[in-house]
């Protein structure tokens, strides 16, 4: 009976600290007495120095909340997935598996042109100048893969299997972004309508979340969460438009790809992360 309470009692407080720390994540981001939109750059240069702030802070509720045994058999930072060995795999190989999930849209940029566009130096150039492109691809995966990823999923891996932590640690990332609804209700939008695009953003995110936290526990890198999460803001929500624009055959050959990307992916998901190829120990979150 005792033993009962206690287990109940540590997945109380694993879920219960990852909730404080996406609460604390995102007040830190309304802090400012910001003026301007999360667009303009005095709220995103702001923005910026609030999530490196949470770069110190967010570990401290790991290490307050992880079992001290866990620590005894690795350090905080390989617990958070920072590591050398394995660490090339976890670069190429999940941006790789990414970019299969994602096979129609790049189809359409080859068919389009636009692909071309990533073999422009001054393409490049000019997006690290573009403070909206650094949060979308390298400031906000960083931090929000290092906060809801690399904190959180092992206190829960702690408490729950991996299915049912890898289910739960993105709710807590889908729910966070609900704090776009407020901009979108001051940009003019009623709230039904930003509540259900709300919704919809909730969805995907978690989805998404669902995927990176799998990634983590599977390859035990923060690289491959951050990997992914930078290919997938770059990407976006797949644009069905302008799918439709196109006619006849040239319709049923990109829809065909997207299909086959999905199908694809699903079946490379497991073989692709095998944990061995990453040093992976995944009896390391287990008391």
């Amino acid at each position: 009976m005792e033993h009962e309470f206690m287990a109940i009692f540590d997945r109380f407080l694993s879920i219960s600290t990852c909730f404080l720390l996406s609460v604390v994540y995102v007040s830190s981001l309304y802090v400012w007495n910001a003026q301007y939109d999360r667009n303009h750059p005095s709220t995103i240069k702001k923005r910026f120095i609030s999530v490196f702030i949470m770069m110190f802070v967010s570990p401290m509720f790991l290490y307050v909340a992880i079992n001290r045994k866990i620590l005894e058999k690795a350090s905080l930072w390989e617990i958070m997935g920072f590591k050398a060995h394995g660490l090339t795999q976890a670069v190429i190989i999940p941006w790789f598996l990414t970019m299969i999930l994602f096979l129609g849209p790049l189809f359409m940029q080859l068919i389009s042109g636009t692909i071309k566009v990533y073999f422009e130096p001054m393409y490049w150039v000019v997006n690290f100048q573009n403070l909206i492109w650094l949060r979308n691809h390298v400031v906000a995966p960083l931090s929000e893969e290092f906060t809801f990823r690399s904190c959180m999923l092992p206190l829960l891996l702690q408490n729950f299997s991996p299915l049912t932590a890898i289910c739960i640690c993105p709710l807590f990332f889908g729910v966070a972004h609900f704090h776009h609804m407020i901009e979108r209700m001051r940009k003019g939008l009623n709230f039904k309508t930003a509540f259900l695009v709300s919704c919809f953003h909730f969805t995907y995110t978690t989805i998404f979340g669902m995927y990176s936290a799998f990634l983590l526990w599977r390859t035990g890198h923060f690289m491959s969460t951050f990997i992914a999460h930078a290919f997938c803001n770059h990407m976006g929500v797949p644009d069905i438009q302008e799918l439709l624009t196109y006619k006849g055959t040239s319709r049923l050959v990109i829809f065909s790809i997207f299909i086959l990307g999905l199908v694809l992916w699903c079946c490379l998901l497991t073989s692709l992360t095998e944990p061995t190829w990453y040093s992976n120990r995944l009896h390391l979150y287990k008391v």
